[in-house]
């Protein structure tokens, strides 16, 4: 796999990390919440760094979708794991469909 996917993916994890702190900024209070606040603001600096690196060698369309559906996904599993949301049926057959988007759009791209 090129290094720009490889970027590409780390920075959607990055996504899913500054979604995650957001959540955890939102439950806690005082210093803590401030850290989570802290944590949220490093991960979408990182996040987007990474991003704008990938937009020099992959098409602007492919690595936003991929960068977006990779934090998508990251996001939603997050939310059922850490912050006990729903997982019904219909929740993850659409994130399945995110996953098969991601990987035909890796697929067809350079």
């Amino acid at each position: 796999m090129p290094m720009n996917w490889i970027i590409l993916i780390i920075a959607g994890i990055f996504e899913t990390a500054f979604a995650f702190c957001l959540g955890k900024t939102k439950e806690t209070e005082g210093t803590v919440s401030n850290y989570w606040f802290a944590g949220f603001i490093v991960c979408l600096f990182i996040s987007m760094s990474l991003l704008i690196k990938t937009t020099k060698t992959l098409p602007i369309g492919t690595a936003y979708a991929v960068w977006t559906g990779i934090g998508a996904i990251g996001t939603v599993l997050a939310g059922i794991y850490f912050f006990k949301e729903p997982a019904d049926f219909w929740r993850l057959f659409f994130i399945a469909t995110l996953v098969i988007s991601i990987a035909g759009l890796k697929y067809v791209s350079q």
